[in-house]
């Protein structure tokens, strides 16, 4: 397990677009701390449906936790290495509306700006702007009170926010240090609240787990793990300064335990290890272990919380060589694009079976049946998020943003499109009210024909992966595999 006194201390580096500071719309970015939402509900409500299009779209298999029941505010905090999946997959799960804190060139741009503004998100400027001479300190502190203020106000009135504490995004499989951005925000809104005569909000820590985060289709688990309350720690005139729209610090020291409280609280819910071959070692064990006991891991949140023993159990074990076969065997795997489940019950590489081959088949026709509608459907966005991922320079992390952005805007912005142009066709005359039905069910058609043809590409992806599996087998790398497969059962069984 990582030392949490030493979390690595790394400043972000800047990309092109958070170079770029947009005064003019900082300033005008909506707030109210009053307690009511900045954001509009129409438009709430269309991007949590958007969110679940995005979803639907870079995940094949999507689970979370049940929501912890609260009757006050809530602070979702979690690690950040998926970019703008990360509070996706928060937000679509909420009942409560969300207030967000975001990037400063994330509110500001073009696009995907004006969608976050009008969702009331409240934009940061970092302190890695600041030293980069982007921003000056006073306009800084000017829209970051102004933007935490609205969020403590609105967690005060019972509704929710997502903020990724360690202020960034990253490729580190431990956890960052964490800014204090998050815990003033929570120790105001507890002040704010405890003077309106509100429920008290609380910090909830949220695990974010991928299959493999960078993956195009793989599995996602959302758990909720302890929630922290939020200390009183203003004084009557302060909290009534709050409640009245003025920004008071709150005490430094209190700060800092709150954020060492959220570290300790939040470290466990992540991978939590040196390095990320460490981390697919431990899963490589703990399914090893699984198929030993005859129950081999079927679900993203087994395999979570099974690595999460094996993690605590390898702090305690005598035999190091464990762990360095299960890195090296999971190295061959990952070199190859397989994950730990291309291990057989019998903890051998698996090979191709006939139920591989139908896959392949069937996948192959579905997206052929699917195909005239689907592909013209979706396939503008998709190249375009094809192209950013690899050609942009915001990190591995961007990959699933893009395509998340490509499934949330293609059903808005040519789903809808296509289906009237296609209605125009067909009566060669203008749309009138009875055409409202016939859209629906086009929309309809478009949308199940988007997702049998991934459905299809899973299928064919499996076969695909079968291959993959076959090849290695072929190679003295998957000879390797299966030596070093049997190595670490005798050392797993030697250990009971």
């Amino acid at each position: 397990m990582v030392d949490k006194e030493n979390a690595p201390e790394i400043p972000p580096e800047l990309s092109v677009s958070a170079t770029r500071l947009n005064r003019a719309k900082l300033e005008k970015v909506p707030w109210d701390h009053s307690g009511k939402h900045p954001g509009n509900r129409l438009f709430s409500g269309l991007l949590n449906l958007m969110f679940e299009f995005g979803n639907a779209a870079i995940f094949r298999h999507s689970e979370n936790d049940p929501l912890p029941p609260v009757d006050g505010g809530v602070i979702y905090v979690s690690t950040h290495i998926n970019g703008l999946v990360d509070p996706m997959v928060i937000m679509r799960i909420q009942k409560k509306r969300v207030i967000s804190l975001g990037r400063h060139d994330l509110i500001t741009r073009p696009f995907i700006g004006w969608w976050s503004r009008r969702f009331g998100a409240q934009p940061v400027l970092r302190r890695a702007e600041i030293e980069a001479g982007v921003v000056d300190v006073e306009f800084a502190k000017y829209i970051n009170e102004r933007g935490m203020l609205t969020a403590a106000s609105c967690l005060a009135a019972g509704h929710s926010a997502v903020i990724m504490p360690e202020g960034k995004s990253h490729q580190d499989s431990r956890l960052h240090a964490l800014r204090t951005g998050s815990p003033r925000a929570a120790l105001a809104a507890a002040a704010i609240a405890e003077e309106r005569n509100l429920p008290p909000p609380v910090i909830q820590t949220v695990g974010l787990h991928w299959k493999t985060h960078y993956w195009f289709r793989t599995d996602s688990y959302v758990e909720f793990g302890e929630a922290i309350e939020i200390p009183s720690v203003y004084s009557a005139s302060d909290r009534a300064a709050l409640a009245s729209g003025t920004w008071v610090e709150p005490p430094r020291e209190d700060t800092i335990n709150l954020r060492q409280k959220m570290f300790d609280t939040l470290a466990p819910l992540t991978p939590d290890t040196p390095d990320w071959p460490t981390y697919r070692a431990q899963k490589l064990i703990a399914n090893i272990e699984a198929n030993n006991s005859e129950k081999p891991i079927q679900k993203l949140s087994e395999e979570v919380h099974s690595t999460r023993e094996v993690r605590a159990d390898m702090v305690d074990t005598k035999d190091p060589q464990l762990l360095d076969e299960a890195t090296e065997a999971a190295e061959i795997l990952h070199q190859n694009n397989l994950y730990a489940d291309a291990i057989s019950p019998s903890n051998e590489l698996r090979g191709m079976s006939n139920n591989d081959r139908l896959r392949g088949i069937l996948g192959t026709l579905l997206m052929i049946v699917t195909s005239p509608i689907a592909i013209p459907a979706n396939i503008v966005l998709s190249s375009i998020a094809k192209y950013m991922a690899e050609e942009g320079d915001e990190g591995i992390d961007s990959r699933t943003t893009y395509f998340l952005l490509a499934g949330m805007f293609s059903p808005l912005l040519f789903w809808t499109p296509l289906v009237i142009i296609s209605l125009l066709l067909l009566q060669g005359t203008a749309l009138s009210t009875s055409d409202i039905l016939p859209g629906l069910v086009g929309l309809f058609i478009v949308a199940e024909s988007t997702l049998f043809f991934i459905h299809g590409y899973d299928l064919w992806n499996d076969f695909m992966t079968s291959r993959r599996r076959v090849k290695l087998s072929r190679s003295e790398d998957g000879k390797k595999l299966n030596l070093l497969l049997k190595s670490i059962n005798t050392h797993l069984g030697a250990l009971k």
